[in-house]
């Protein structure tokens, strides 16, 4: 019924989205520029995105019922996939949040920095902050977690500046990208309907590879480097990180991931209590301060969304669909675009978990058109969406990394070590490419 009551404003149902980031990526550039001490809190994302909104209500069909467009918009905001990452995603906050007063995060960090070999401190550094990435769903606090521990060790062991400073950036985004719990994973398999065991299980086909790749480049560099020693660790218990452990398990063997998250909580709210560190009620606290901290994702996720199908409603989608069309001639071509498109998104978002909401719905209709699979789209979004946080110089983890190095680095030498993004890339458009041309030779056999 929709699809038969669609209007034809062609570019201009874009509109929206262009305010938006006219909005919110303008006054961050701007107030950056102006060197504000919180450039992102002048046009906070949600400000920008209500204007949007209102926008796309008020100034197209005037003289249609408002009812029927804001009908349109609630319809879509509410539907049960935003619904479903809604939970989800708060869910993951509160899990985290329960594993981190249990002693969970703190317990990986030691236990990883304890076992890393003398010789290759940078390579280790990249291995410990892919697995708390992929453990914690986070790229910002891993290098909340890990930045402060490394360039401790830049210090001490006399390290590459850096390699290190790349390491734990790239390393923390290994798992930012891959994560059941995090943020870009939910959203992107949501987005484009895929099962995330599915999105994780083909992600990782190309994630490991790289990661390999990466710390072997890391290790060999790393040789030259004959007076780095053993840096002591602090304690650490085992049992704290059996939560993170259970998560990554259940989830990859196909539990449903909100009783995953469920059952992941309970875990470590029984270890912190057992292990005396809270009590039932610091255990709720926490939880609740965990879900708190992802409400903005769950309510944004539910403004975006509507405003896409108010955008698709208008003809601003079909319009870019058949822009994008033009410039596809083949299913590899269509998973490049789609690369191209989230890539370009997060760079001038500057928010990989705000660029996939954005560009699942467009990459879906593309990908529905050339038949690419849901996994393969919500993996390539995810992969694009997190490749192009890694070497944006605004992004908060990249700031973050050169705020805690201080004058031991700087952004061009960070950019120098980054190993994984390019060798991801590039392994992403190969198989890709090569996997869509033997399926179009199977068919024409």
């Amino acid at each position: 019924m929709e699809k038969e009551t669609r209007k034809n404003y062609g570019a201009a149902g874009l509109l929206p989205l262009l305010i938006f980031l006219l909005l919110y990526v303008g006054c961050l550039a701007v107030f950056t520029i102006k060197g504000a001490k919180d450039p992102s809190s002048y046009m906070p994302r949600q400000v920008a995105i209500l204007i949007a909104l209102v926008f796309a209500l008020i100034f197209f069909e005037p003289r249609s019922k408002f009812s029927k467009k804001m009908d349109l918009y609630l319809n879509n905001a509410g539907n049960a996939g935003v619904m479903n990452l809604a939970l989800i995603v708060m869910m993951a906050g509160g899990f985290s949040s329960a594993v981190t007063l249990s002693g969970g995060q703190s317990s990986i960090v030691n236990l990883g920095v304890s076992l890393i070999p003398s010789q290759f401190l940078v390579p280790g550094i990249f291995l410990i902050s892919a697995i708390i990435s992929l453990c914690i769903g986070t790229s910002t606090g891993t290098i909340v977690t890990m930045a402060p521990v490394t360039f401790s060790l830049v210090a001490a062991a006399h390290l590459n500046a850096g390699m290190a400073g790349a390491a734990v950036i790239t390393g923390s985004y290994f798992g930012d990208g891959l994560s059941m719990i995090g943020g870009t994973t939910i959203s992107a398999a949501a987005g484009v309907g895929s099962p995330m065991k599915d999105k994780f299980l083909w992600q990782i086909k190309i994630a490991t590879p790289a990661a390999i790749l990466t710390i072997i480049a890391y290790t060999l560099m790393s040789l030259n480097n004959g007076g780095a020693h053993h840096i002591a660790a602090g304690s650490y218990n085992i049992i704290t990180i059996l939560p993170y452990l259970a998560v990554l398990v259940l989830a990859a063997v196909g539990m449903d991931v909100v009783i995953v998250l469920a059952l992941g909580t309970v875990m470590a709210s029984a270890i912190g209590i057992f292990l005396g560190k809270a009590n039932i009620f610091d255990c709720a606290k926490a939880i609740g301060n965990g879900m708190e901290s992802m409400f903005w994702l769950a309510i944004f996720a539910m403004m975006v969304n509507g405003m896409v199908a108010l955008m698709r409603y208008y003809g601003g989608i079909d319009w870019l669909v058949h822009v994008f069309t033009k410039r596809i001639h083949s299913k590899a071509s269509c998973e490049a675009l789609i690369g191209i498109l989230s890539f370009c998104v997060t760079g001038a978002i500057v928010n990989n978990n705000i660029s996939v909401l954005i560009t699942s719905p467009i990459a879906r209709e593309l990908g529905d058109e050339y038949k690419v699979d849901r996994k393969v789209l919500a993996g390539i979004i995810s992969i694009f969406a997190v490749t192009a946080s890694m070497v944006i110089p605004q992004d908060s983890a990249m700031m973050m990394t050169l705020q805690l190095a201080g004058k031991s680095t700087n952004y061009l030498d960070l950019i120098r070590y980054m190993f994984y993004p390019v060798i991801l890339m590039a392994l992403t458009f190969g198989i890709n490419y090569f996997s869509a041309k033997k399926s179009t030779l199977s068919k024409a056999e």
